[in-house]
């Protein structure tokens, strides 16, 4: 065991103060080879031009976000509250801080995909800097590098760090606090735990109680590693959980204790309170599957179907498997033998506190999603590739350290054999897709898994000693290439494919599954979801989708198909003129599609609103003489016409249409002092006979509309001009 694992002791430490800033920039650590900074500054920059490589394509991508982002551009309350329209009917289903970065661009650089979209790929690169600074500082900047390169190249972060869900800042936030902790574990230094505090409660501002999943371990480890006395270890962790409530909960105070009358209602949640949606439907219902308001949750129904059976494989399902467990095997596994290499190591180890913050975070976070009955989307499991990443980084390079020790080599061989193996399994359920691949990984892989069981081995032997070190460079390269051929190629589907809608999924379109397995519903002149790779179907929270049909663009660029809205070329100012792209138009959305009819039962919850020119121009027009140039069903039939007009939107019913906002009384209030021009018709989702959720609402507003009001064909859409009665 070398000496810095015995010891404990950081491989490095804080750069001496009088060491010029730029050459620091330049140079790194006085201690590093002359390639570590220029790796890893190529490295980012390559992450930055994958995360940036026609992100435009993906238009709007996620519009239920877009539209908030849209709002929070024109209206500083919007953005506060996260509205999904500058008038502020009614809120997003999460906490705001992931549309404040995104709602700030569209203030300085006006509306579009690219404004809304690049925070979200700035977000993934400060990941894999931070990742690799946390990997760095205890172990090698080898380690640093790989678990940076592990991270980039993972297809589902690769997704979601060009796309507008809230998932890249949670990525980003969850990894800070890793880093911060383990900078605490040092020397038992207050600042760096409370800092880590901060992190965790500007994540659950972002997605609530996920942000806490990893509460349990980092408590845990420092609470029994930290080098000080039990009582400082105590005092220090009470000081960080002050700073997680102030940093967390200062929002949701002034959000529980302003008027409910003059601020927007919270959207996902029943009685109009943040703690509900947090300890409800976002909150233990994940759990148990019991959403109230949600169309998908329940036992395990919608959740249980999308992300795959609640079970101990479900990260290695069909429909998770491509995603993100190329390397959890080898994570797993690389745990154990971090553990086991550390037994010995005094309480105080920062190498084994390492692996038990890293390990602690990927278990609890992995069990969770593992076993949770409710609502489950492929993409959640990004959360889980910070965890996966810096275990292998760590991991292989422990092993490369110690491979003079028969066991350290056998189990990097193993590591490596075993990586290659599921490779090859996950590239087998996707035949059809570069079929020679997962042929030359599983060969390469066993290959370069033999070759390092016994190059260490082979430096002993003063016969192969001029041999050896030209062995092991050939034998890690193939290891390298072996292990990482995979996700690349996956990860390389997944830029060269645009992704709109609420559920979207890394890799070839022959790996992914539309809602239920299949593709999503098709609407009259969307098209099968399936055969357009199925991106449609259920949304972050229930069953969510925009693009009629359900489908997912295909690969090699272009625009997305189906419903999706796509910015035009031009950045458009916070409600300028917007240009219809009809090639982007698809099929109806329930509430008002073509022929003012529905796509179906659920057209409307899993569609996106079709938007015709007619219909732009007609809500268009004196728009500035009311609050909501008109209101319709669900947040995504919202959100497709108010980033068409540039002209805010009521969502009655919020993204499920079942939420009690606004109730029947208000609705009418707001129509008689002239606040709504138009309402949408048609029997899709939750209007004329949809059903509009579990109180009716919905369903009542459409039917006292469709009583009272004149009816207005515009183009192919069914309008209720509000200002004249029958």
């Amino acid at each position: 065991m070398t000496h810095a694992l015995a010891t404990g002791a950081p491989t490095a430490g804080p750069v001496h103060p009088a060491v010029p800033l730029l050459t620091r920039l330049r140079r790194g650590r006085p201690e590093d080879a002359p390639w570590v900074r220029p790796a890893f500054l190529a490295l980012l920059l390559a992450a930055l031009v994958v995360n940036l490589w026609s992100l435009g394509d993906s238009g709007y991508a996620n519009s239920f976000y877009s539209a908030a982002v849209q709002a929070g551009g024109e209206s500083w309350k919007a953005l506060f509250f996260g509205s999904s329209d500058a008038g502020n009917s009614i809120t997003v289903d999460k906490p705001p801080a992931a549309l404040w970065p995104m709602a700030l661009s569209v203030r300085l650089f006006g509306l579009g995909s690219w404004q809304i979209l690049v925070p979200e790929a700035l977000m993934g690169v400060g990941t894999i800097a931070v990742l690799y600074a946390a990997v760095r500082r205890r172990f090698s900047a080898s380690a640093g590098l790989i678990a940076a390169g592990v991270l980039a190249l993972t297809p589902v972060a690769a997704l979601m760090f060009r796309f507008n869900n809230p998932d890249a800042l949670l990525a980003l936030l969850m990894t800070v606090s890793v880093y911060c902790v383990l900078r605490a574990l040092e020397g038992a230094r207050t600042r760096w735990l409370v800092w880590a505090g901060v992190a965790l409660g500007f994540a659950f501002l972002t997605k609530t109680l996920q942000a806490f999943l990893i509460l349990p371990p980092l408590a845990l480890v420092y609470a029994v590693c930290a080098p000080t006395t039990v009582r400082r270890r105590f005092g220090q962790l009470a000081a960080a959980g002050l700073a997680l409530i102030v940093s967390g909960g200062w929002w949701v105070a002034i959000v529980e204790l302003w008027p409910a009358a003059s601020r927007p209602y919270i959207g996902g949640s029943q009685n109009n309170s943040f703690l509900e949606l947090t300890f409800g439907y976002n909150g233990l219902g994940r759990i148990s599957g019991d959403e109230v308001g949600s169309v998908g949750g329940g036992g395990g129904g919608g959740g249980g179907r999308r992300g795959g059976e609640t079970g101990i494989g479900r990260m290695f399902s069909d429909s998770i498997g491509g995603q993100i467990s190329w390397l959890l095997p080898a994570a797993l596994f690389l745990l154990v033998v971090g553990l086991v290499l550390t037994w010995r190591a005094r309480r105080t180890d920062t190498a084994r506190a390492a692996f038990l913050v890293w390990g602690g975070a990927l278990l609890m976070t992995a069990g969770v999603f593992t076993f949770m009955a409710g609502i489950f989307h492929e993409y959640y499991t990004v959360a889980l590739a910070p965890y996966i990443a810096a275990l292998v980084g760590m991991g292989v390079t422990l092993l490369w350290e110690e491979r003079a020790r028969a066991v350290a080599s056998a189990a990097l061989g193993v590591t490596v054999a075993g990586t290659a193996v599921w490779a090859f399994v996950l590239l087998g359920r996707t035949p059809d897709y570069v079929p020679w691949l997962r042929w030359a990984v599983l060969v390469g892989g066993l290959i370069a898994a033999v070759a390092l069981a016994v190059v260490g081995r082979m430096g002993r032997d003063g016969r192969f000693r001029t041999l050896a070190p030209r062995l092991a460079v050939g034998a890690v390269v193939l290891a390298i290439a072996a292990s990482l051929a995979a996700p690349l190629a996956y990860t390389l589907s997944t830029v060269n494919t645009p992704h709109a809608g609420s559920i979207v999924t890394a890799g070839p379109a022959a790996a992914r599954g539309g809602f239920g397995g299949g593709g999503g519903p098709g609407g009259p002149g969307g098209g099968g979801g399936a055969a357009a790779g199925g991106a449609g179907g259920a949304g972050d929270d229930g069953a969510r989708g925009q693009r009629p049909g359900g489908g997912q663009a295909p690969q090699g660029g272009g625009a997305p198909q189906g419903g999706g809205q796509q910015p035009p070329g031009q950045a458009r100012q916070p409600g300028g003129a917007a240009q219809e792209n009809p090639a982007q138009q698809g099929g109806a959305g329930g509430g008002g599609g073509r022929g003012g009819g529905g796509g179906g039962g659920m057209a409307g919850l899993l569609d996106g609103q079709a938007v015709s020119s007619e219909v732009v121009e007609a809500l268009r027009k004196d728009a500035g003489d009311y609050t909501w140039a008109a209101a319709t069903t669900g947040s995504q039939n919202a959100a497709t016409n108010q980033l068409a007009t540039g002209e805010p939107v009521m969502a009655i019913g919020g993204f499920n249409g079942s939420d009690p906002s606004p109730t029947l009384d208000q609705f009418k209030k707001y129509v008689a002092d002239g606040e709504i021009h138009y309402f949408f018709g048609g029997g899709g989702f939750g209007g004329g006979g949809g059903g509009g959720g579990q109180n009716g609402t919905a369903s009542s507003i459409s039917t006292w509309v469709q009583a009272t009001f004149k009816e207005v064909t515009v183009g192919d859409t069914t309008l209720y001009d509000l200002t004249a009665t029958k």
